[in-house]
């Protein structure tokens, strides 16, 4: 399992291993307007902070989820940004421009992210509470803008899993990463090209 691979279930199927190697990118997996709501997972404030703790902001420095605090219009903001990755990260995968207004909203979350600080007891580096929903967002955004607004808009992938919308940063040395996971899409196509050859 790599660094920031985050356990998914889906309605129908067995749980598969994902890794969108990008803060920003992971966001999508919390949910989506329209017949993607049934994966929403910002609905509640209470769900922030285990789901931040799991995630790739926290690569290196523990999270306790109570730290984790926001307000009801922090999650509002949560989910509209979020909602904007789901029109951006598929043009970028397309090779696409980002429409404009969805680059405002993306620029207009940047702000400080999470403080960092050393823990007295421990002498370990640590997360400084409260981390909030404002920082959480600043901190997606600031992720955001660094794949936009570099070549590394030129990774961003949707998986090639004939019904799978899973997008994700492509960190593979080669840049040839294909499927959302291996486990999920990649070993459908492996045995659907096998029935293939086996006619």
């Amino acid at each position: 399992m790599s660094v920031g691979a985050r356990r998914l279930t889906p309605l129908t199927g067995e749980p598969f291993m994902f890794d969108a190697g990008s803060f920003a990118l992971e966001l999508l997996v919390t949910g989506a307007p329209g017949r993607f709501s049934v994966y929403e997972v910002f609905d509640k404030v209470e769900n922030l902070g285990p789901w931040i703790a799991e995630s790739r902001m926290t690569i290196g420095i523990p999270l306790d989820p109570a730290d984790v605090v926001a307000t009801d219009e922090e999650m509002r903001a949560l989910r509209e940004f979020r909602n904007t990755l789901w029109r951006v990260a598929p043009a970028l995968a397309a090779g696409d421009q980002p429409a404009p207004e969805d680059l405002v909203v993306i620029n207009e979350a940047v702000g400080a992210p999470p403080r960092i600080a050393i823990d007295t007891k421990t002498g370990r580096t640590t997360w400084a509470p409260p981390v909030t929903g404002t920082q959480i967002l600043a901190a997606a955004a600031r992720d955001a803008v660094g794949i936009i607004g570099t070549d590394l808009r030129e990774r961003v992938r949707q998986c090639q899993g004939s019904r799978c919308l899973l997008t994700f940063l492509d960190t593979s040395r080669p840049g040839n990463r294909r499927w959302c996971s291996m486990q999920r899409c990649g070993n459908r196509h492996k045995v659907g090209a096998y029935r293939e050859r086996k006619g």
